[in-house]
């Protein structure tokens, strides 16, 4: 009891998306309420209690605005409404409501580099060059030769400008065509913006995540982007005019402006085409309370590699910024495929103890908890805009989406109808139900991490200190607040491994990724292959 109550002292000005955990949901896929094989809004909902119980503090989202769907949701063609398939704004304030009931904040995707053409502010821009929503957007005459206004490219592939017959001009896409970039420099532009996030938070959205934020402002004089080596045309430039322009940080101001005249509330941005320099610029108490950096997730899984990327965003930041992680998303493979993890799940363990006790917020990706891996899918079957365009290099984005996994009944319990995407396979046996009758699963061990994190708030507050080993394999640092520290340590190698204490205090064993716990002597410990363990400094 008095270690309870230390704790609800020490995190009595708990802030959630500084000490909790965030949870993304691809609606998608998630759960189907209405059996017609795409998850919804009120799928979301009836599964409340199992997030709750799951242990995190927030969902984030991935678009459930109206799309005409060539980029599954990130082509928005109205930024103020709930797509039909996913539900009706009701819906959407059932699910807040239910969610904060439940302590669990909502987090919203929102998509402003660019929208869908079918958006009426595109349909009026396209409607003439005398439209006064023409310059909502970035339009351009060939040049006097005849050549496109530069050589900007397309994420997706190909070049970036698409030309409209009837007004004889370009409009620019940086990913496909059916997705015109906004024309940040018109004043209106940020303004209509920042109504659409007035909007959300007076319905009681806790937060956005920004995609590809930092595109939002191109170069005002549209320079061409200086040319490197590449293997696609998008990545045989510098994107140094058609991202991360300065006139992004008093956008910022004003974002941040409006969300602090509400309680708790958050910005995150998808920081596009960055260095960890970069993305750490963006945040500060007049800009955004965070940025993803990814150099993190595109580590392979071994000890040297993730130490580097920990150590720059570290450095990049400073201890007075606040960090998050994360493994995976609906752009990346899943760790467990990525990783090429083993069935048995014990490296997944160790990747959830990594990601649980840095110094950050940790976001999880739906299924992670149960180890869920990416689908293999046909040509004909592969329904992402890069992944047709690109196969059989790229596959697309879609092996990463398949349905949640929830039991073993048909399509996995995730709807009653074939779902839009093919259920994995192993579904049968790698579900929801059976690893939460099984007390050694990964599910379960997600639940023991993330309550373990809740419970101590060196984890959630702390500083990150990296110990050295002489063990390359192997990673060691300690986390400490107020009279608290632990010292975590990961042994990512396939044999065993033994790794030196630090000579001050002695340590007990708190948690380990394997059922029992390895021996801990003052001067060392051992640690089984894919061993993490975490220990508490003794007084």
């Amino acid at each position: 009891m008095d270690a309870f109550r230390e704790m609800r002292t020490m995190m009595k000005d708990f802030l959630w998306w500084r000490d909790g955990v965030i949870y993304q949901i691809y609606p998608r896929s998630f759960k189907d309420n209405n059996g017609d094989g795409i998850g919804d809004l009120p799928g979301i909902t009836s599964e409340l209690d199992y997030l709750q119980d799951l242990g995190v503090d927030a969902i984030w989202l991935s678009p459930i605005n109206p799309s005409p769907d060539k980029d599954f949701g990130y082509d928005i063609s109205d930024y103020e409404n709930i797509d039909p398939k996913f539900g009706t704004l009701q819906d959407f304030d059932n699910l807040v409501a239910e969610a904060h009931q439940r302590n669990i904040r909502i987090v919203m995707d929102g998509v402003f580099n660019h929208t869908s053409s079918e958006h009426p502010w595109f349909k009026q821009s396209r409607s003439g060059r005398d439209n006064p929503y023409r310059d909502w957007y970035i339009w351009r005459p060939p040049k006097p030769n005849g050549k496109k206004p530069n050589n900007w490219q397309s994420v997706f592939g190909g070049d970036g400008w698409e030309f409209d017959p009837a007004s004889g001009e370009y409009y620019f896409h940086m990913f496909v065509k059916e997705q015109p970039d906004l024309n940040w420099r018109n004043p209106a532009v940020p303004r209509a913006i920042l109504e659409v996030l007035r909007f959300w938070l007076d319905r009681g959205v806790d937060g956005f995540r920004l995609d590809v934020f930092n595109g939002y402002y191109k170069h005002p004089d549209l320079l061409d982007n200086p040319t490197k080596f590449g293997i696609r045309g998008f990545d045989r430039q510098y994107h140094v005019n058609d991202s991360s322009q300065p006139e992004m940080m008093p956008f910022l101001a004003d974002l941040r402006k409006l969300l602090d005249a509400y309680p708790e509330r958050y910005a995150v941005g998808e920081s596009f085409l960055r260095t960890s320099e970069q993305a750490a610029a963006y945040m500060s108490e007049t800009a955004l309370h965070a940025a993803f950096d990814f150099e993190f997730l595109e580590q392979p899984f071994r000890a040297p590699k993730l130490l580097k990327a920990i150590q720059n965003w570290e450095r990049a930041l400073g201890e007075a910024k606040h960090p998050n992680y994360v493994l995976n998303n609906h752009d990346n493979p899943r760790t467990a495929t990525r990783y090429h993890f083993a069935e048995d799940d014990v490296q997944a363990k160790l990747a959830i103890m990594l990601l649980c006790t840095l110094r950050g917020t940790p976001y999880l990706y739906y299924g992670e908890e149960i180890g869920m891996r990416d689908i293999h899918l046909s040509r004909s079957e592969i329904l992402d805009p890069p992944g047709k365009k690109f196969y059989p290099f790229y596959k697309g984005r879609d092996g990463c989406r398949s349905p949640m996994q929830w039991d073993a009944s048909p399509y996995a319990g995730f709807s009653s109808a074939k779902p839009w995407l093919p259920v994995h396979p192993d579904y049968l046996t790698r579900n929801v139900k059976s690893q939460g009758a099984d007390p050694n699963s990964l599910f379960n061990f997600y639940k023991k991490m993330l309550a373990f994190r809740k419970e101590t708030p060196v984890f959630a507050r702390g500083t990150w200190q990296h110990h050295p080993l002489p063990d390359r394999n192997s990673i060691a640092y300690s986390r400490a607040y107020q009279q608290q520290e632990y010292l975590v340590v990961l042994n990512f190698a396939s044999g065993a491994a033994a790794a030196t204490l630090p000579a001050e205090g002695n340590y007990s064993v708190s948690l380990s990724t394997h059922e029992t716990a390895p021996p801990c002597s003052q001067a060392q410990i051992s640690l089984r292959p894919y061993e993490g363990v975490i220990l508490k400094r003794e007084p």
